[in-house]
């Protein structure tokens, strides 16, 4: 299946989505804040990103955009986990070119959903 790259701060969070994404067949790398993530990006092959948008250090809005930023990562898929639900906040995620937004609390049901939808879309 896919490469999966999970990126939060919240242990509970990252394993939850890590052991669901396992589950559904995926490869899952886990790191816990933004500046892991874009380091993971840029060394091995990823079909998904999935970021926290408050981290330390560096956010999830500033790894998308440094990740859209990027030759190689441009395309990659990127949706964005948080507990941001404020419609400006939606629309900052999708203006740093997030493909989906998942807003925290959320089903392991709807994550698996949602994933299966950014792939699917991206495989056309």
């Amino acid at each position: 299946m896919a490469r999966v790259l999970i990126a939060d701060d919240d242990a509970d969070i990252r394993d939850l989505v890590a052991f669901k994404l396992s589950q559904s067949g995926h490869q899952v790398t886990p790191v816990e804040d933004g500046m892991s993530a874009l380091q993971v990006a840029r060394r091995q092959p990823l079909d998904l990103v999935l970021l926290d948008i408050r981290m330390p250090g560096m956010s999830g809005l500033d790894v998308c955009r440094e990740l859209r930023a990027a030759h190689d990562t441009a395309s990659l898929p990127v949706i964005l986990i948080t507990a941001r639900s404020q419609e400006g906040d939606v629309e900052l995620g999708f203006a740093a070119g997030a493909d989906d937004y998942i807003i925290k609390p959320f089903s392991p049901r709807e994550l698996s959903s949602r994933v299966n939808a950014v792939l699917t879309r991206v495989e056309r």
